[in-house]
């Protein structure tokens, strides 16, 4: 497995691939089994897989949220290497914003709701950072998780709006047994906090609506930010012990979609 630092890098690289399908799977590291499915998933779909560790400063509305994100650097490479992955683009902030972060890719509209109202400007640095790794990476294919709903639909529009010849791949989300979406955030919850997380998926499958999850959330002990019933499916934020959690899934799977049938 071939560490890439720097641009020169990544691009030389890149042209010894020229014959090769390449799969590219971007992350802010700390690396989990979500992740590593991402990664599986373009392993057997590619010849060769390419992921980026990169903890983007500008997708963050709170710096001292971006300051406690986990970097386990060692522990994230020692997992690519096993999963297969070909190289790694291990990229410094100045490296990816050697504007200061001056030029950025906009989206006008969905962008401003759900996350982007919580999160002002999140959208605006999760769009620049993934529009800077697409023409650096120059994937055949790029494979993106189903939990961060808001932000693969912005990806995906933002790919056929700049024709980009990357293929924007969606893969469903990994849960863990109780049903919590894995997160790296999910660390960051007490062994109590975690116990009472895996409510969040539970009260959004099984409340007969939008308005009956934020209320069935709210008695359980969540801090409810949004859950909206929209696209076909059901999406939701709180905020449990101070950590930020997000799922959806689709309306097809909930009790108001059960009762129908």
């Amino acid at each position: 497995m071939e560490k890439l630092c720097d641009i020169d890098g990544l691009r030389h690289w890149r042209r010894r691939q020229a014959r090769r399908t390449v799969g590219f799977v971007p992350t802010m590291g700390a690396l989990h089994d979500g992740h590593l499915h991402l990664l599986d998933r373009a392993r057997e779909e590619c010849e060769v897989v390419l992921a980026s560790l990169f903890v983007n400063p500008a997708q963050f509305n709170d710096p001292e949220d971006c300051a406690s994100y986990p970097t386990p650097l060692e522990d994230d490479l020692a997992l690519c290497e096993k999963h297969k992955v070909g190289a790694v683009f291990l990229p410094e902030e100045k490296t990816i914003y050697p504007d200061g972060y001056r030029f950025r890719v906009v989206e006008n509209d969905d962008s401003h709701r759900l996350e982007g109202e919580f999160r002002p400007g999140h959208f605006d640095g999760v769009l620049t950072v993934v529009m800077k790794l697409l023409q650096l990476a120059q994937a055949d294919r790029a494979y993106f998780g189903e939990k961060d709903w808001q932000q693969l639909r912005l990806v995906t529009g933002m790919a056929a709006a700049f024709f980009l010849p990357t293929e924007i791949v969606p893969v469903p989300t990994v849960r863990e047994e109780d049903g919590l979406a894995l997160s790296s955030r999910n660390r960051r919850l007490s062994a109590e906090g975690r116990q009472k997380a895996p409510r969040f998926p539970r009260i959004l499958r099984e409340a007969e609506s939008a308005e009956a999850a934020r209320t069935g959330l709210a008695a359980a002990g969540f801090t409810v930010e949004y859950v909206e019933d929209r696209e076909g499916r059901r999406l939701g934020a709180v905020q449990l012990e101070g950590v930020r959690l997000i799922d959806n899934l689709p309306l097809a799977e909930t009790a108001a979609a059960k009762e129908a049938s």
